[in-house]
């Protein structure tokens, strides 16, 4: 296990790989753990880096920081302690929203981000998700699989006042529109069959250098529903050039069938 302290509090990461950095910012339910065959596929051509949130994982539980501005500052002071320039931001839900206000505050320092679940607007998150402990909600979430269950271990670690504290951010903070009048592409993914997340309309998210795909066959964490097609679409989209719009991605057959 490697891990940095922040004000004496200890910041658990994990990290594989060389080249250009990414960064892996795990969601509500969980911890790093479920991005490593992400991070694995990632570093035979990038630096791939996952860390635990405040208040996941192993990394410390301390209440003053479990805002998303918060937790968004903590990726900026781990990136200043690890050394690392301009990145790529892939967050799954919560880690969607970190990312999102990460790149709002620190613009200069994104390079692109891939959101996968995450919600525009609160309306868009089931209430069971907002109200319940994160270890119960592994079997709603998960296809049950032996492999998702290891991934998912760390689901009980999960502190609920992180988890309240980042849906009343999502509803005071107008993340969408605020990164919509960026200049840094973004991809954008929802499982069609996702009971946590609603799919939301195009148009309420897409813009010129952001693109919408919707993953036909995937639930909450396409990830670990269908690992060897997302880790597919991560690699073509982390391989676009510096500033392309991840709408050249539909150019592909593969990717057309599912787009929305």
């Amino acid at each position: 296990m490697s891990a940095i302290l922040l004000d004496g509090s200890i910041v658990h990461y994990e990290v594989l790989g060389r080249g250009r950095p990414v960064i892996f910012l795990h969601g509500w339910v969980g911890s790093w753990k479920y991005w490593i065959s992400s991070m694995q596929v990632a570093s035979t051509s990038y630096r791939a880096y996952a860390l635990d949130l405040w208040g996941f994982g192993d990394t410390a539980h301390v209440e003053t920081n479990f805002t998303l501005t918060q937790q968004a500052s903590l990726i900026d002071r781990f990136l200043i302690e690890m050394g690392i320039g301009k990145v790529a931001l892939v967050g799954h839900g919560l880690g969607g929203l970190v990312a999102l206000c990460y790149a709002i505050n620190f613009p200069g320092s994104v390079d692109r981000v891939m959101t996968i679940s995450c919600p525009p607007t609160i309306e868009g998150v089931n209430q069971r998700l907002q109200t319940s402990a994160p270890g119960d909600l592994v079997d709603w979430l998960s296809n049950r699989t032996a492999e998702s269950t290891a991934a998912l271990a760390d689901a009980s670690k999960a502190n609920v006042q992180a988890v309240t504290a980042s849906m009343k951010g999502l509803q005071a903070d107008n993340l969408y529109p605020n990164f919509r009048i960026l200049n840094i592409p973004a991809l954008f993914v929802y499982g069609e069959t996702d009971p946590a997340i609603s799919v939301p309309e195009e148009s309420a998210v897409t813009s010129t250098l952001i693109h919408q795909i919707v993953l036909e066959t995937s639930g909450h964490f396409p990830m670990l529903d269908g690992s060897v097609k997302f880790n597919r679409l991560l690699t073509d989209f982390l391989a676009l050039e510096s500033g392309a719009s991840p709408s050249e991605l539909q150019l592909k057959e593969e990717w057309k069938r599912r787009v929305r």
